[in-house]
């Protein structure tokens, strides 16, 4: 891991921003690939969907639709270990999920005039589960709960057929669909998926979603940015990062431990500690070399780690270690100092956050009841993660009494005349006339 020093001087928001590790990755360079799979799906239907499920996934699915029976057996011999652990992680995301649904409210702006505030569920939505270098049944649980704790109540789940499952989607992401009541679930991933899931597949009975969520690849994140228009998204996922606050009060081996658990993702995937004592970086540095060698992706943990994206960052005290994790934006910011909730009051920007040495990141992935579906890439800055609201519209429903109405009339009236647009005015006018 390179170092950043950022000690002896002040540095502006615009400075902290040009500083910032990023893995050099460029959504628009796969677009014109994205375009050209999304036509097939539009112009071939379900031949070219299998067609590209047999170039870039695990080979021609017997059948898109995966069959109920399909998911069903894939419960009934789900370990029993596995299933206790998706079944807790279920319970425990629907309980944090049903805490992000705002309340109906009715607000009264004067006599005869309200306006009641409501949220409106999404009606259908599309739900990617990714199945590349790892294979993910949390986002399962993690896309679906939310939806449904919102109040959607047509979900289609998308994942790519796995070549060691014989072109099947792999069993463990249907038993969680299936353990959540999800039968509508199609063997198909990439860019194509993502078109399928937003123009539908009249051949495969898919009909169109009007919301697409979940991560994945390059393509993935560049095809959910040119089918938005006609479905909304949730986000652009990159690859992921995580980023340790740390103290001298910090456990090197932990806090090790934790960049090495994200830097397992993804050789673009970036792991950054940001602290105000060279004694816990050095420590962190060389507990990082020694664990790299026992945990199993150390091929693809060390491409992460010495890669660009992934620093040791050293400022002169913990406000500007704050100030820093602002402009970096992170996906998951891990708090390890002795004071965590003082380091929190300074944070504005980020995914999730962990407070403390018992809160790591690898937690949120799974069982903590928090989501793991997060802003990559620095969108926390103005982005949060998915989330029981992403699946609801604010809707104002205003309700004037001809009371209410003749109090503003004349505002109405000098506004739309200032504007040159009379005929408002005149629509108001024409009620008392």
């Amino acid at each position: 891991m390179h170092t950043i020093d950022l000690r002896g001087r002040t540095h502006t928001s615009a400075e902290l921003l040009a500083l910032v590790p990023r893995a050099a990755v460029d959504v628009a360079v796969a677009s014109e690939a994205a375009a050209a799979l999304i036509d097939e799906v539009r112009t071939g239907g379900s031949e070219a969907l299998l067609a590209q499920a047999d170039r870039f996934d695990g080979g021609r699915p017997p059948a898109l639709r995966v069959p109920a029976s399909e998911i069903a057996d894939a419960v009934s011999t789900l370990d029993p270990a596995v299933r206790r652990a998706l079944e807790e992680t279920i319970r425990r995301v629907r309980l944090a999920s049903a805490a992000q649904v705002p309340p109906n409210t009715v607000t009264e702006i004067g006599p005869g005039a309200r306006i009641r505030q409501r949220w409106q569920p999404i009606a259908r939505v599309g739900l990617y589960v990714p199945g590349g270098k790892a294979v993910y049944p949390s986002s399962v649980v993690m896309n679906v709960v939310p939806a449904q704790v919102a109040g959607v109540t047509s979900i289609a789940l998308v994942s790519p057929p796995q070549r060691d499952h014989g072109s099947h989607v792999h069993p463990v992401v249907l038993a969680a669909a299936g353990l959540l009541g999800i039968d509508e679930v199609y063997a198909m991933g990439g860019a194509g998926a993502i078109g399928a899931l937003a123009y539908g597949v009249d051949d495969l009975g898919l009909e169109p979603v009007q919301l697409v969520t979940g991560p994945g690849n390059v393509y993935v994140a560049a095809a959910k940015r040119l089918i938005r228009g006609q479905a909304g998204i949730d986000a652009e996922a990159g690859p992921t990062d995580i980023l340790v606050v740390a103290d001298a009060a910090a456990d090197a081996r932990l806090v090790a431990a934790d960049l090495i658990s994200q830097a397992e993702h993804d050789e673009l995937a970036a792991a950054v500690l940001v602290t105000d004592s060279t004694e816990l970086a050095d420590a962190v540095v060389a507990e990082v070399e020694r664990q790299v060698a026992l945990t199993t992706h150390r091929e693809r943990v060390t491409a992460a780690l010495t890669g660009g994206q992934s620093a040791v960052v050293l400022v002169d005290d913990l406000e500007a270690a704050a100030a820093f994790s602002n402009a970096f934006g992170p996906e998951h910011l891990e708090i390890q100092t002795t004071d965590a909730e003082a380091v929190l009051a300074g944070i504005q920007n980020a995914g999730a956050i962990f407070l403390g040495p018992h809160s790591p990141v690898s937690l949120g992935d799974y069982a903590a009841g928090s989501n793991h579906v997060l802003p990559t890439g620095g969108q926390a800055r103005f982005a949060a993660g998915l989330n029981a609201a992403t699946f609801l519209r604010s809707q104002q429903v205003v309700e004037y009494t001809e009371e209410g109405l003749a109090d503003v009339a004349e505002s109405i009236a000098a506004l739309s005349a200032t504007e040159a647009l009379p005929a408002h005015g005149d629509a108001v006018v024409a009620r008392f006339s």
